[in-house]
């Protein structure tokens, strides 16, 4: 065969190869990304070998190692996510966590699945029944695309669980699929603003009405920037995002970094207690915690008046999808498991923990991440970059340049392209339902039945090499006893919202 003739063929193929790259739904890299994206799942297949001699470990990695994102790919596609050969951590290294399995534990036909469903806003006129305890954190339409909200919002109702829109507004991708959804209002007030950056409470009446919407959540600071107001790019402003966040087309939208509706705590409370008059659904609010003062002041409240918030969401210092200045990401507010446990106990304190729920976000990939804050004293957690690595993210940390090559956190049309919701909305359902039911493995091993009988005698932590301690030891609970919701409460609810 003439040389030219070869180089034709060899043409042909790699024509048909891109043609079929470009067409094919499933994969958003080599979609956007025509056969060079094709070296990735090479370069990923080879790179266990490769790596026992160069480049890095699975667990060296950052924010997210190799491992990790490994186990929620699996599991995002359904396939067998278990590991050989033994753990690769070292479990007596100080920081580093275990669980106290039981001697006798659960067998899987006693627990199947979570018998026990959180009620937020147990006494609101349309409650919360929340039957996920994994469920998908605040992330702005705006910040990501409308092909990544879509997915995100249909494979959360497949799940059964909700999703939280972040402080950019409701789009109607968030209602995609029919789930249940969390309205969060931040300072700039997306999508409930007049012109003039006020709260429209007509609109918010309005939103509250809406089935979809099971709770309003009053955005006072984030893990990603405590202390600092979110920036959308003015490249990501479009037509149809500035249309929902009620701001200029094309313009750079600068979040203030508080309120100026309230600056202390009293005013704050009048806040929510307006809000609540406003809407039937659980109102909450979502925090970096600082000053520990803050906390106990709106466990006080609660205890004194019955006034405040239904909820609490904590976000760690290590959470975070938005780009943030380095001084915040690294620097600001406590770490999620210490910030959980300062608001478990301020509501303990007062004797009015059954009268809230807690809710918990920051670097959440695993049932035992979940199961770790639960033990420490959250009732839910929230999670995001989880899910963004069940749509396709490959941790390009590009979520800030409008360049993300996943099409997950870009408004560019080409790479939204690559994203295909029908299917991976199946993926964001599956990886859900896998850590629900690591979760509900963890439990079971312990010998409960039940998430919600997580605590934190259950939890070891290493503290130095040779020395643990119980985290109900390291972090003692507050003297005055914990009263919880009975069986019989959480059943006659349900009796009642059937």
């Amino acid at each position: 065969m003439p040389g030219w003739a070869i180089v034709l063929v060899i043409v042909g193929l790699l024509g048909l190869l891109t043609l079929q790259d470009l067409l094919q739904p499933r994969h958003a890299i080599r979609r956007v990304y025509p056969l060079v994206g094709r070296l990735r799942y090479l370069v990923e297949r080879v790179g266990p070998e490769l790596r026992q001699y160069i480049v890095t470990s699975d667990l060296e990695e950052r924010p997210f190692n190799r491992a990790q994102r490994s186990w929620v790919y699996q599991n995002a596609k359904g396939v067998n996510a278990a590991v050989g050969f033994g753990t690769q951590r070292d479990p007596s290294a100080p920081g580093s966590y275990h669980f106290l399995p039981s001697a006798f534990p659960t067998l899987t036909e006693e627990a199947p699945e979570d018998p026990r469903p959180v009620v937020i806003g147990a006494t609101r006129p349309r409650p919360f029944l929340v039957r996920s305890r994994v469920n998908i954190a605040p992330m702005s339409f705006g910040a990501l695309s409308a092909a990544a909200v879509t997915a995100l919002a249909e494979g959360a109702a497949e799940a059964g669980a909700y999703i939280n829109t972040g402080e950019g507004g409701l789009s109607p991708y968030h209602l995609a699929g029919g789930g249940d959804v969390v309205f969060q209002i931040g300072p700039a007030k997306y999508g409930v603003r007049t012109p003039d950056g006020a709260l429209d409470w007509a609109k918010v009446e309005e939103w509250g009405r809406h089935p979809q919407v099971r709770a309003f959540e009053v955005k006072l600071s984030q893990g990603a920037k405590p202390g600092k107001g979110g920036i959308l790019p003015g490249a990501k402003v479009t037509e149809e995002i500035a249309a929902i966040r009620g701001i200029p087309v094309g313009h750079a939208s600068h979040s203030p970094n508080r309120f100026t509706e309230f600056h202390n705590v009293p005013e704050l409370i009048a806040f929510v207690e307006r809000m609540k008059a406003t809407v039937p659904v659980p109102v909450g609010v979502k925090v970096a915690l600082g000053d520990a003062g803050f906390i106990d002041a709106l466990a006080a409240e609660l205890a004194r008046s019955g006034r405040g918030p239904d909820y609490v969401s904590v976000d760690g210092a290590e959470g975070g999808t938005g780009a943030a200045p380095l001084s915040l990401s690294d620097h600001m507010a406590l770490p999620l498991r210490d910030a959980v446990i300062e608001v478990d106990d301020a509501y303990r304190r007062h004797g009015v923990r059954d009268r809230i729920v807690i809710i918990a976000a920051g670097r959440t990939i695993t049932g035992a991440d979940a199961a770790q804050s639960l033990a420490v004293g959250a009732d839910l957690v929230n999670v995001a970059r989880g899910f963004l690595f069940a749509l396709g993210c490959i941790q390009a940390l590009r979520c800030h340049e409008n360049t993300c090559p996943s099409g997950v956190a870009t408004q560019s049309k080409w790479r939204q392209r690559g994203l295909v919701p029908v299917e991976k909305a199946p993926r964001v359902a599956n990886y859900a339902r896998a850590v629900q039911e690591d979760l509900m493995v963890v439990t079971r091993a312990i010998g409960l039945r039940s998430p919600g009988e997580l605590r934190r005698e259950h939890l070891e932590v290493v503290v130095d090499v040779g020395r643990r301690m119980k985290a109900s030891e390291l972090y003692p609970y507050p003297p005055l006893a914990l009263r919880v919701l009975e069986e019989t409460d959480t059943d006659a609810f349900l009796q009642w919202a059937s």
